[in-house]
């Protein structure tokens, strides 16, 4: 039985891809396309599914690089082939690559806190700082109203004591002596 061939045009269909990321992804990846007797590309099932596997992978967000090793079996598996596919995710290293991949971004996140933190403690002491001191001045101010009423108060309460200190020295004195004084006035 004759295993059935498909062109670009009918493949690019069936995986969803552009006939143009077929070819790039071909010449990436070094895959073997076999053409037929006019030099036309051909694909079978397995390159779909080659095909479909690799735009998967692509999607979870693996680069072409890490894509041709794992196809060439650099990455310490056996080769890909149409046949027989694999995940990465299955790969033994996964986990440590991802653990790898953590503590670069952890310490990447951690360097820039450091960073910003110093900022943001200048900043925030800054912010502090002012409404503080527009706080005190606010307060100071508040203070000095407070001593201003009550020295007019006791300004008023002065001469109120001595205004009536004059009305009773002035009541007190001889009827004789208040008619002096006014004559001499």
């Amino acid at each position: 039985m004759e295993e059935k061939r498909y062109i670009i045009s009918e493949t690019s269909a069936k995986t969803g891809l552009e006939a143009h990321v077929l070819r790039y992804w071909e010449e990436e990846l070094g895959l073997v396309i076999p053409r037929n007797e006019l030099g036309h590309r051909y694909y079978t099932d397995e390159h779909i599914a080659l095909f479909c596997k690799i735009k998967e992978l692509k999607d979870k967000g693996y680069q072409l690089k890490a894509i041709k090793a794992e196809l060439n079996g650099e990455s310490g598996l056996a080769p890909l082939n149409a046949g027989e596919i694999k995940t990465v995710e299955n790969h033994p290293a996964a986990p440590d690559k991802m653990e790898q991949f953590k503590a670069i971004i952890g310490s990447i996140v951690t360097e820039s806190l450091k960073e910003n933190n110093v900022i943001l403690q200048d900043e925030i002491s800054y912010k502090v700082s002012d409404k503080v001191i527009k706080e005190m001045d606010y307060l100071l101010r508040m203070k000095e109203d407070a001593e201003e009423e009550r020295y007019k108060r006791l300004d008023e309460a002065i001469r109120n004591c001595q205004r009536s200190s004059r009305e009773a020295a002035a009541g007190s004195e001889p009827r004789g002596r208040r008619k002096r004084r006014r004559d001499f006035r």
